[in-house]
């Protein structure tokens, strides 16, 4: 896919994050789940956030409209964005008028967004009605038509269904619909098509694009290397709660600067032909309980020296538009 140069406009940040920290309260006292996380989500733009399951990317996308279970979990620090507002501090009642209509969000598990009491149908309309004056039979039809964009086949049929009739895979394009059809300035999406086979998979990012196009900034969260060359613009390496490398998607796969982002390209499958086994990163991401001082990728990292069990990186920059926290950067090393 050929990459388009943003215009003006869409290097102006629409949503931004700055020095986000999220705490866990666990028995026996709190752990740092997101640790100082900081970005620009600009407009027109999709920004992939990825990495291992545990590094922190869903719970880092649930802080910034506010929809993590407190308790347990604590947002400790930092700010958040959006045209002016601090989406952290501002009350409620603003919050709700931004969630859904400006800020939309495609859920991981759609059995535990939709409601089991509702058909299909009447959250379509409800989340329509919810964010404006629309009369319920335009709003039946502009569910209906969404469903169809998003490949349910039978799509009036289905509108009268309820959650626990429709797949796993249909239930998460429902939840895609819901999010899409009222055409937010940013959409959220974690794992949006974890569930959907091969060919539902195209027909959501080829959605995503046609948005990108309408100047929609998506936040793509997956742990799929090849969803961030296919989708995205830029991406962000998350490892133990922090951000490790931050690129434009071309110049990360092809300059990769952070062992932990080398070995998630290694590991991507080639082809049937290649003949080659994919490699792995031995160890695991350390538990929160427990982060190592200095680099928290030290145990698992082929490079590892004495300075990376002892201080901490900081996000070095690689160039104008790359940053990367490991030492081998100013040392001028490549992993």
């Amino acid at each position: 896919m050929e990459r388009r140069k943003p215009t003006l406009s869409e290097s102006e940040s629409i949503l931004t994050v700055r020095d986000l920290s999220v705490e866990f309260d666990v028995e026996g006292g709190r752990i740092r789940a997101v640790d100082r996380v900081s970005f620009d989500l600009r407009a027109g733009e999709v920004l992939g956030v990825v990495g291992e399951s545990g590094c922190g990317k869903s719970v880092t996308a649930l802080s910034l409209v506010r929809l993590l279970p407190s308790p347990p979990g604590h947002v400790v620090g930092g700010s958040v964005t959006f045209e002016g507002r601090d989406l952290l501090r501002i009350p409620i009642a603003e919050l709700r008028a931004i969630r859904g209509k400006r800020i939309s969000m495609i859920f991981q598990d759609p059995m535990s967004a939709l409601s089991p009491l509702h058909r299909i149908g009447d959250q379509l309309v409800e989340a329509q009605q919810l964010h404006g004056e629309i009369p319920t039979r335009r709003a039946w039809e502009v569910g209906t038509e969404w469903l169809a964009k998003v490949g349910i086949p039978d799509p009036a049929e289905r509108m009268n269904a309820w959650p626990h009739e429709l797949s796993g895979g249909m239930r998460q394009r429902v939840m895609i619909a819901m999010a899409l059809m009222l055409k937010p300035d940013v959409v959220i999406a974690d794992e949006p098509t974890t569930a959907l086979d091969v060919t539902i998979q195209a027909q959501i990012f080829e959605l995503m694009r046609v948005l990108k196009d309408a100047k929609t900034a998506a936040m793509l969260i997956t742990h799929d290397m090849s969803a961030i060359w296919e989708m995205c613009d830029r991406a962000l390496v998350m490892y133990a709660g922090q951000i490790v490398e931050s690129a434009p998607v071309r110049e990360l796969f092809q300059n990769p600067r952070h062992p932990y982002t080398a070995g998630l390209l290694r590991s991507m499958p080639r082809g049937p032909r290649t003949g080659r086994r994919l490699e792995t990163i031995p160890g695991q991401v350390p538990s929160p309980r427990d982060y190592p001082k200095g680099c928290r990728f030290a145990d698992r990292c082929p490079h590892v020296w004495s300075l990376c069990r002892e201080h901490e990186p900081e996000l070095f920059a690689v160039d104008e538009e790359h940053r990367a926290a490991c030492h081998l950067v100013p040392e001028g090393r490549k992993p």
